[in-house]
């Protein structure tokens, strides 16, 4: 079995940092242009007269920051957890516990995915007030996310399942 799961991990692995080089410069480009459309709509509300776009501009990007970053922490085990009591178990009935815990996340992501593909459909005659955007461009971030965050959690199962626990994302360091 270790001959197999050696290079299957190091393939997942590597899909896994991938993703994560593709994300971190949109999360980067998405929090500079936030901050650009915030800045130009404070300046033409003093100076002139206010965009009326930059408003709807801004809460869409705070959207899809907001998904895409947690789907990174979610990646290098930062959002909260409350370990005191698995820590506490044995050895064995922790591991059972974190690969336990590891499938419920893996079930919730995929019923986001679902959902969140759901709710797009509902919502794709609706468009934007100021950009006329369709929403469903704004509403894609969730399953997006939710999937990505899926394929995370799934590489961190077969890691627990075939290693006994799950990598560190490179330069993280457990305390």
């Amino acid at each position: 079995m270790a001959t197999f799961s050696q290079p299957l991990l190091a393939l997942l692995r590597g899909i896994e940092r991938g993703l994560d080089t593709v994300l971190q410069p949109v999360v980067f480009a998405g929090m500079a242009a936030l901050i650009g459309v915030i800045t130009l709509q404070i300046v033409s509300r003093v100076f002139f007269t206010a965009f009326g776009w930059t408003e709807e501009v801004a809460r869409f990007l705070l959207i899809w920051i907001t998904f895409l970053a947690g789907t990174l922490a979610f990646q290098r085990g930062h959002h909260i957890a409350v370990t005191f009591a698995v820590d506490a178990l044995p050895a064995r009935l922790r591991q059972i516990a974190r690969i336990l815990a590891v499938m419920v996340v893996i079930a919730f992501m995929i019923t986001l995915v679902v959902i969140g593909y759901r709710y797009m459909q509902v919502q794709s005659f609706q468009k934007s007030a100021s950009l006329r955007v369709p929403m469903s461009y704004v509403y894609a971030v969730m399953p997006i996310s939710a999937a990505i965050m899926a394929w995370y959690a799934l590489v961190d199962l077969l890691e627990l399942v075939l290693e006994g626990k799950p990598s560190q994302p490179t330069g993280e360091q457990t305390p």
